[in-house]
Formats: C-alpha cells, sequence, structure tokens
C-alpha cells in the first residue's frame, strides 16, 4: 500500500489515521447541593447528554469533604456528538503544545460556561468553568483492550504528541501554539 492510500487531506495512512475515541466533559464543584445540581443541568445544555455524577475519592479535612461525597458531574461523549462539541469549543480556546502528553490525549479547560453560544448569563446561577479531556487512538488500539489474546501496541504505531497536534490543526481548523517558553529549563 502507499502512503496515499489514507484520507489526502490529512496526510496519514488509513491505519494511521487518528480518530477521537472519547471527549470527557468534566464540571468540578467540591460539594453537593443546588451548585452541584447547576452544574450538572449546564452539563446537559451544552453537550447534549446526561451527566453522571463524580464522587470524592477520599476524605480532606482542609475542605470538609468525605469519601463518596458528591462533588462533580461529567459526560462523555462519543462519535458524532464528540465531534460536534470540539467544533463548538475549540474555537473558546488557545491550545498550547505542552497541554498534548506522549500518547497524543490532550485536555483544556473553559473558564466560563457562558462562552458556549447556547449558554447565558444567569446570576441565579453563576458562572461555572469546565474541564475537557480528549481521547485520540490509532485504529487497533483496541487490541491493547480487549479481553483474549491483548497485546501492547508497537511504538513505531503509537500516536504521538506531534501527530495529535497535526490532526487537531487539519481536522478542527485551530492553531496550536509551540512556544519556546513552554518547554521547562533547568537553571
Amino acid at each position: 500500500m502507499s502512503e496515499s492510500s489514507g484520507s489526502p487531506e490529512s496526510g496519514f495512512h488509513e491505519m494511521r489515521e487518528p480518530r477521537v475515541e472519547k471527549v470527557v466533559v468534566h464540571m468540578g464543584v467540591g460539594e453537593g447541593g443546588r451548585e452541584l445540581a447547576n452544574a450538572e443541568e449546564i452539563l446537559e445544555a451544552i453537550t447534549g447528554q446526561q451527566s453522571v455524577r463524580t464522587t470524592a475519592g477520599r476524605a480532606s479535612q482542609d475542605f470538609g469533604v468525605r469519601r463518596g461525597t458528591p462533588v462533580g458531574a461529567k459526560v462523555t461523549l462519543r462519535g458524532d456528538l464528540a465531534h460536534e462539541f470540539l467544533e463548538t469549543a475549540l474555537p473558546l480556546v488557545d491550545l498550547r503544545r505542552r497541554q498534548f502528553d506522549e500518547t497524543g490525549n490532550f485536555s483544556f479547560g473553559v473558564e466560563e460556561h457562558t462562552d458556549f453560544p447556547s449558554q447565558e448569563y444567569d446570576p441565579n446561577v453563576g458562572i461555572y468553568g469546565l474541564d475537557v479531556t480528549v481521547n485520540l487512538v490509532r485504529p487497533g488500539y483496541r487490541v491493547k483492550k480487549r479481553d483474549k489474546a491483548s497485546r501492547s501496541i508497537p511504538a513505531a504505531h503509537r500516536l504521538t504528541a506531534d501527530d495529535a497536534v497535526a490532526f487537531v490543526e487539519t481536522n478542527y481548523d485551530v492553531d496550536v501554539d509551540v512556544d519556546d517558553d513552554d518547554e521547562v529549563t533547568d537553571e
């Protein structure tokens, strides 16, 4: 097979073409009650999907949180819903190269939920921020997760941060900033 058998605009071979496996949208409120209910309503309005409550994994006396207490809400988006959400959310933020990990996943935050076109400010609700984590994979990654005959992904087939940056820039028309000050230097 030739390198040109993939999609021509991306420059990847069809078996090396990255794709969005899932997008997780999370709002950490820190406590239950009305604030958590507001966060759930906002998440459901932004994503169009029902949210799930997240609970504290361990107790923290400093914050007055017990283990198992609801502290946030999240939504996992896959397929077309994930692509639609990214097309809406990525223009709202400035992505930097350091937001991508070594396996091609990336995360970003939206400071105010009112930045989304469908949301308006309500003084009774306030302003909530949200975190977005995007998981990118290549065809064949299921081999690592399946129950029978699972294998590790060969190093040559693993998704790198550079591949993920190229994928995001071409598919979502977003510029990822690569600054010299992104690098951490030991001085």
